[in-house]
């Protein structure tokens, strides 16, 4: 499995802070040659001596005031929808003083290009106001600007409060957009964060259900060899056959670490003849007799793999929970019956899911489409049957 590396993730982090800087600024940026245009029509009017000084910098500082709140605004409601705020309010009532104050010359144009300072403040206000409340406060402005404009230029309404109304409609559908593409751009960075941190929390399940499938079986069967080689050894007779024991010892604890490596990689193969091979001389060691009947020529390689599993630790859980001299193994269509005569009746009822290694054995014959129960049978057996499709 595939797995998104720190410096992948910081460097898609950085992308996506990276996008937000360049919309926030990039709106930045219009507002300020918006404000730039409109300081230059108070300035034309004061210097044709159609406006007093206290008039142009009463009219610049409402205009000022407002373009400058405008990216505090903008922040503010760019990653969520707050309540409407303190500065919303103030800076509509700066909007409203420079719509009052707009020099007469620049409304002798007949173009409202004043009137964008309200549409700049209401393009901000749809940010915060839920839509029933975006629609009302666009009417009062549109109503106001449509309003001033006509009055100021004589024109009629009518074709006023058409102009008036697009732009209002366009600045505020622009600005509700421009927060979209980037609630879009996060919502796609925070999705491959997920995927990414799924990713990482399924290789260490993995990890964690191969590492104990792998070592428990060959784990148990060092700790039986180590204590018959013990036993043995206190014999002056046995002392050839203790030194075989530790030979195999020796022999598992080279293959377990075989098996860390396989499970480090991510591979998950077995062979299940040479399973039950293996399982057999094991349970034999410790002194269980065991019967193999299996028929596994017509297995798929992928049912062969699951069984394996099956097999291994079905073994596993004779040689460490049960004191059995028994154990039949029986493989027919895909289905797996191992029975052994050492149940115990533990605590708690084992199932499926009753130990870490029973859970992991049915998570992987789950997602294969296959099932795993184990338990005591009716018989007074511990009874674990599997079924893979075959």
């Amino acid at each position: 499995m595939k797995m998104t590396s720190p410096a992948r993730g910081r460097a898609v982090a950085g992308q996506a802070l990276t996008a937000r800087k360049v919309l926030v600024y990039w709106m930045d940026g219009a507002v300020a040659l918006l404000a730039l245009t409109l300081m230059g029509m108070v300035v034309t009017a004061f210097a044709e001596g159609t406006i007093s000084v206290p008039h142009a910098v009463a009219a610049g500082a409402c205009l000022a005031g407002t373009c400058g709140l405008f990216p505090f605004l903008l922040r503010e409601a760019f990653d969520t929808r707050p309540a409407p705020s303190v500065r919303l309010v103030l800076a509509g009532l700066l909007a409203v003083g420079a719509l009052a104050l707009v020099p007469p010359a620049t409304a002798g144009t007949g173009d409202g290009m004043w009137a964008m300072v309200m549409f700049l403040w209401l393009s901000a206000a749809v940010l915060y106001l839920p839509l029933w409340a975006a629609w009302c406060t666009g009417a009062v402005v549109l109503a106001l600007t449509t309003a001033t404009v006509a009055l100021l230029t004589r024109q009629p309404w009518q074709p006023v409060l058409l102009v008036q109304a697009i732009t209002a409609v366009l600045m505020s559908v622009a600005m509700w957009l421009w927060r979209w593409l980037w609630w879009t751009i996060r919502d796609a960075h925070d999705g491959k964060e997920a995927k990414a941190s799924l990713a990482v929390a399924e290789e260490r399940l993995r990890f964690a259900r191969d590492l104990h499938d792998l070592l428990g079986h060959s784990l148990s069967v060092i700790s039986l060899k180590s204590e018959l080689a013990a036993k043995l050894a206190t014999r002056a007779a046995a002392e050839g056959k203790a030194a075989r024991e530790m030979a195999d010892v020796r022999r598992l604890a080279v293959e377990a670490l075989a098996e860390v490596q396989v499970a480090v990689d991510g591979y998950r193969t077995l062979d299940l003849d040479e399973e039950l091979d293996g399982v057999r001389a094991a349970l034999e060691a410790a002194g269980a007799r065991c019967e193999i009947d299996a028929a596994t020529a017509g297995l798929s390689p992928g049912a062969r793999v699951l069984l394996a599993w099956a097999v291994r630790e079905g073994a596993t859980n004779v040689l460490k929970h049960s004191a059995a001299t028994r154990c039949s193994i029986t493989i027919r269509d895909g289905a797996l019956e191992m029975r052994n005569d050492g149940v115990r009746v533990p605590a708690e009822p084992r199932g499926a899911g009753g130990g870490s290694g029973l859970r992991g054995l049915a998570e992987r014959l789950a997602a294969a489409g296959g099932a795993v129960t184990a338990g005591p049978g009716p018989a007074g057996e511990f009874v674990l049957k599997a079924v893979v499709p075959a």
